[in-house]
């Protein structure tokens, strides 16, 4: 049986698919295939690791219907048509679990960033621009024992409250779909609902899936019930803030800052009046890039095609009724 990986990934996962009989073709090249180009690439192939947020559409799994399994190296499938899939027959798994360690720090590092200016007092230090001592200039604020609002706290969210407790002794609010009583024992985690994160967070950290619940969901409305001295994070997908909203509330003071590992468009445009902002810390979407994350989503993205290739059930499948059909 062949298999697909539409980029390279680490070494170690393309020999566990070898070892395990699967004839592999990779992407070496940094290029991003059209979705045509992948559609070609898969015709003859059974199997198809997917790594980045190329779009599988309606389109690609009607002329992809013979796939017997798709591995994302990814957590988020926002970008998947999962009815479609269901509907052609092919399981889709995710690496769920593999990188809230490495994502909570991101949040974890962007929360310490924005609360002291860091971006822009090294960007000034780069620039040669910092001017003489002044006792009251550029002034960060400080994060302990202050309110963090975390909204999904699922594995990611509750890694970086045990990181915000332990450091800095911060009171941990959240807003669930669930409540998630794991939280409240290790972390003494408290349930509000929406706007009670809002209003009483001096931290909001944005860990949930992309969703038509959560598309968007900060949006003008919300920072304006946010402190004036909040700082807000996303570290989960750019579509959950409102990149304009968010523009204009830091523009016009309703908030203090925000740090954000994902925007919207990604890349983020060099034209965009969030990159000269003082209280603001932008990543480009780092949250996994670790030698040791990405190697165990490859390897877990492995195992569950080598499970499909079996006929056993991938152990990350997302689209679960496909199983049943």
């Amino acid at each position: 049986m062949k298999v697909f990986i539409a980029r390279n990934i680490p070494e170690k996962a393309i020999e566990h698919l070898k070892e395990k009989g699967l004839e592999v073709s990779i992407n070496r090249t940094s290029k991003h295939l059209t979705r045509e180009q992948l559609i070609s690439q898969c015709r003859d192939k059974d199997f198809l690791i997917l790594v980045g947020n190329a779009k599988l559409d309606s389109y690609f799994f009607e002329q992809c219907a013979h796939l017997k399994g798709i591995a994302l190296t990814a957590v988020g499938f926002d970008h998947i048509d999962l009815d479609a899939a269901t509907k052609a027959g092919i399981p889709v798994s995710n690496t769920a679990g593999s990188l809230r360690k490495t994502t909570a720090d991101i949040a974890f590092l962007l929360m310490i960033a924005v609360s002291r200016k860091a971006f822009f007092q090294a960007k000034e230090v780069r620039e040669k621009q910092k001017k003489s001592f002044d006792f009251m200039e550029d002034l960060g604020i400080e994060i302990e024992n202050k309110t963090l609002g975390i909204y999904g706290l699922g594995d990611i969210g509750l890694e970086f409250a045990k990181m915000a407790k332990a450091a800095y002794g911060m009171k941990i609010i959240y807003h669930n779909r669930t409540i998630n009583k794991e939280a409240e024992n290790l972390v003494g985690a408290k349930y509000v609902s929406f706007d009670n994160l809002l209003t009483r967070s001096d931290v909001i950290s944005a860990h949930v899936n992309l969703s038509p619940e959560t598309k968007y969901k900060f949006n003008k409305d919300a920072f304006e019930k946010m402190k004036k001295s909040a700082i807000f994070i996303n570290t989960a997908r750019g579509k959950i803030h409102q990149e304009e909203d968010l523009i204009a509330a830091l523009q016009q003071g309703e908030i203090w800052g925000a740090g954000l590992d994902v925007t919207d468009p990604e890349p983020i445009s060099p034209e965009n009046p969030l990159l000269e902002m003082p209280t603001v810390c932008i990543l480009p979407h780092i949250g996994s890039a670790t030698v040791e994350a990405r190697t165990k989503m490859a390897v877990m993205a492995a195992n569950n095609i080598i499970c499909a290739k079996t006929g056993s059930k991938m152990p990350q499948v997302i689209n679960k009724e496909v199983y049943k059909k």
